[in-house]
């Protein structure tokens, strides 16, 4: 298949994989039940081969599904680029998000796609992906911002990650530990007991989304980003606020080729700002310490592994720019 595309593909340009590849498989299919039949996704790093590898085949299903995108110019980051999957997560979380709003008491109603521009919109989890939806929150400008979190070292890293944008942009970002706060409080405050117009539940929390039912205001989009593990996945929901608050619930769970594609883009233009969410850099031979690390959760952010770039050891950042990048690759 190779031959047929030297056309489209040419060396030494750089690609990002959406290892989510919405196609059936092709190759290999005596590997999957019942020979692939009723098959209709697989995926980079699970049913196909690659990631954490120095050389890796893209199969045609890869390549079928779109799945490779361009990186958008040379001097790019590789370690940006490959954050582009798990911030893209957010961008097809938020874009799940429609309003209907109305003019005119009179007039049709209108369709406003991702979040509410100049709305108040609340993330519930300020961890590494929690982090990520407040980068892209404030790229769709919302009035206010409140971020919520049981641990203050998260909350004190929103403030300075994201503070001095969000006041450039004119958001009233606000941390809130609902340990000690009342977060409804907030919200009603923000609001005028109103309610938020975007609820984004980014932690695994059945108490979480219960609480959250409590704080979207009439036509609002309540967002169970944050899944539950199975078994423990039924909840107690007011069905009310959906009849008569006419909300919307929505969740997601990865992303597609245009959301990486416009994950690049807002990276490109400097809307997400990438090397606010790197702690860790290594090599490839890191890679199952940081599967270790990840799974104790010794790491509050996100870890870049450069397999051709071996470095002998882990390296905790506060944040990894292009310049950090360019420098390191030098050594």
């Amino acid at each position: 298949m190779g031959q047929e595309l030297t056309n489209r593909y040419h060396p030494g340009e750089r690609y990002v994989v959406q290892p989510a590849v919405d196609h059936p498989p092709i190759n290999y299919r005596e590997r999957y039940r019942d020979g692939g039949r009723g098959v209709a996704k697989v995926a980079v790093g699970y049913t196909l081969p690659g990631h954490l590898a120095e050389y890796i085949l893209i199969l045609e299903e890869a390549v079928a599904a779109g799945c490779l995108l361009p990186v958008p110019s040379p001097s790019f980051p590789f370690a940006h680029a490959a954050l582009s999957e798990p911030v893209s997560c957010c961008v097809s979380a938020q874009d799940h998000h429609v309003h209907l709003v109305q003019q005119a008491p009179a007039g049709p109603r209108q369709v406003i796609k991702g979040l509410k521009p100049g709305g108040v919109t609340v993330v519930i989890g300020a961890g590494a992906m929690g982090r990520m939806h407040v980068d892209v929150a404030l790229s769709h400008q919302p009035r206010a911002l409140a971020v919520a979190d049981l641990v203050e070292a998260r909350l004190e890293l929103v403030k300075t990650l994201f503070g001095s944008r969000a006041a450039k942009l004119g958001v009233d970002l606000q941390v809130v530990n609902p340990a000690s706060t009342d977060l409804r409080k907030i919200v009603n405050e923000l609001t005028d007991y109103r309610g938020a117009d975007d609820v984004i539940v980014a932690v695994g929390s059945k108490q979480a989304i219960e609480n959250a039912q409590g704080l979207v205001g009439r036509g609002a989009v309540l967002d169970l980003f944050g899944g539950l593990k199975k078994g423990e996945d039924i909840i107690g929901f007011d069905t009310g606020i959906i009849h008569y608050k006419e909300i919307n619930v929505t969740g997601s769970s990865g992303g597609s080729p245009w959301d990486i594609a416009r994950t690049l883009e807002l990276m490109a233009k400097g809307e997400i700002n990438a090397e606010r969410h790197i702690t860790r850099i290594g090599d490839l031979e890191h890679a199952i310490e940081f599967l270790r690390m990840i799974k104790a959760q010794e790491i509050d952010g996100k870890a870049v592994v450069y397999p051709h770039r071996p470095s002998g050891e882990i390296r905790a950042v506060a944040s990894w720019s292009a310049k950090d990048e360019a420098e390191y690759l030098k050594q």
